[in-house]
């Protein structure tokens, strides 16, 4: 196998950022590299701007890693039913791409966490798709041969992976919610392979 899957990921409280470093495990349980990214925060004066480079944790993603990756993990918390603005502004910013069909036929899935059970983890997911269907990419949800799709009473869907991480955002990633992840990513590496 050859090339890698990204794993670009935002997040706040650090869950998001927790389920795509165990999202990367399972890419490479699945006999791939993970290359592990994030986005720089959407500030309201345009004024603004982001280091170069972030005072902690994986590096700022370039539209170059995303043209070369052999597929995606898109992770976000929720925002009112929605990825949150700074993953929005970087999809945003990929139109040339689209243009050049780069990303077409390449498999992609999403993941989430969100602070209260029904907080929209689903249409999070969902809306993370859209703008993946339009570059043309193969969206692979986690099946229910998953047995812990089934046993989850957190976090877990078909669409992608969830988490609840409470009012407070301080609830630990459960047993079920990190083997989904990981069998996303090993999910996500194999189907690269198949379609590299």
């Amino acid at each position: 196998m050859s090339g890698y899957i990204l794993v670009l990921y935002y997040s706040r409280q650090g869950a998001t950022g927790e389920m795509a470093r165990l999202v990367a495990r399972g890419v490479e349980e699945g006999g791939m590299e993970a290359m592990l990214r994030t986005v720089p925060e959407v500030s309201p004066v345009s004024e603004a701007t982001a280091p170069p480079v972030p005072e902690n944790g994986p590096p700022y993603v370039e539209l170059d890693d995303l043209q070369n990756c052999a597929g995606l993990a898109l992770g976000s918390p929720t925002r009112f039913g929605n990825m949150a603005a700074a993953m929005k502004h970087f999809l945003d910013s990929t139109s040339g791409l689209w243009l050049g069909g780069a990303l077409i036929g390449k498999p992609a899935g999403v993941f989430t966490s969100t602070s209260s059970l029904h907080g929209g983890q689903e249409s999070t997911l969902l809306s993370m798709m859209l703008p993946l269907l339009h570059h043309g990419m193969l969206i692979s949800g986690v099946p229910y041969s998953e047995p812990e799709l089934l046993a989850t009473t957190t976090g877990g869907t078909p669409y992608g992976t969830s988490h609840l991480a409470g009012n407070d955002s301080k609830l630990p990633i459960s047993d079920e919610e990190k083997a989904l992840c990981r069998a996303q990513g090993k999910r996500l590496a194999q189907l690269a392979a198949k379609l590299g």
